[in-house]
């Protein structure tokens, strides 16, 4: 039997881990794998592989993904599709497994509402955006990412009585920006998800001040396109000295954390150990295990964040 894995969308560490696995746990169960190169726009194209053994050798470590990605306005084009199915076809792949995140799901639902070619799909995105999934490949190191970046920003914070207005990753989704402004003891937390009080906030840092309080580190989710605003309040509403620091693509890199590694390796097994008798679902983790949905309820659902994490966040946006 053929199996070929592709990555698509944007890319994320521990992907290279996935790939790693998914090589050395189909010989191990007498699967052929097939690499696809360059995400969609490779498959289009006819870029799959017989992947071996040293193709993963050395690996596990990096970040990124070694066959590649790619957003593809093509495959938005029945043709393109059709073409992406022909070359399925002709080299006789069984099974398709995709990694990605919520738009790579929702044109793999397309692809297989055309052609039914059989799929897995692992969720992989440091947006952590899908529905009924707490973890996606490439989120716990993201997280890391920003964890060091935090970290060293507070030290020159500090050191010079600022207030540092730092921008995370993850589109619409605030979950890294939630999640880093309370691990990481931020004293403001903005997302898209939840509306923030910048009034109440005033009074609260205006109290702080005359009390102490010397600097702030203020966590802002890139989808509120505010980062810059932000830093305007803090000099004239607050009258800190402010510096904006957009993270950008750092989130995305690094060497694949344990967890990340580990984590990784549960989705190929799961995806793998499962697809001859339950075929065609997406391989969620929810509630500390691994869980088969059908795609439908994946793309058809609305993601949201934990309430618990909200709770915890609710003085950062001025709401309590």
């Amino acid at each position: 039997m053929k199996i070929a894995i592709m990555t698509s969308g944007g890319d994320s560490s521990g992907m290279n881990p996935a790939i790693k696995k998914f090589v050395e746990y189909s010989y191990e169960k007498g699967y052929e794998p097939y690499f696809i190169y360059n995400g969609l726009e490779g498959l289009i194209d006819g870029q799959i592989k017989k992947a071996e053994y040293k193709d993963v050798g050395g690996i596990i470590y990096r970040g990124g993904t070694i066959i590649r990605s790619s957003r593809s306005k093509r495959w938005f084009e029945k043709e393109y599709r059709k073409k992406a199915y022909e070359n399925i076809k002709k080299e006789n792949i069984d099974l398709l497994i995709i990694l990605g995140g919520d738009g790579s799901f929702r044109a793999l639902d397309i692809f297989y509402k055309e052609f039914k070619v059989p799929f897995m799909g692992i969720p992989a995105s440091i947006d952590n955006d899908l529905p009924m999934n707490e973890y996606m490949i490439g989120v716990d190191t993201a997280l890391n990412v920003i964890r060091c970046a935090i970290d060293d920003i507070r030290d020159t914070a500090s050191s010079f009585n600022r207030a540092f207005v730092i921008e995370t990753m993850g589109r619409e989704c605030g979950y890294l920006a939630l999640t880093s402004a309370v691990a990481n003891g931020a004293e403001m937390c903005l997302i898209p998800e939840v509306k923030f009080n910048l009034e109440n906030l005033k009074k609260r840092y205006l109290k702080e001040i005359s009390e102490g309080r010397s600097y702030f580190i203020s966590i802002v989710a890139e989808g509120l396109k505010i980062t810059e605003k932000i830093k305007d309040w803090f000099e004239e509403e607050i009258g800190f000295e402010a510096r904006a620091t957009v993270l950008g693509h750092i989130q995305r890199g690094g060497s694949p954390t344990v967890l990340e590694r580990l984590r990784a390796a549960e989705f190929i097994e799961t995806a793998l150990d499962n697809f001859e008798k339950t075929p065609n679902k997406i391989v969620t983790y929810y509630k500390d295990k691994f869980i088969l949905r059908d795609l439908d309820e994946i793309v058809n659902s609305k993601y949201t964040l934990d309430e618990r994490m909200l709770q915890l966040a609710k003085p950062l946006m001025g709401l309590n």
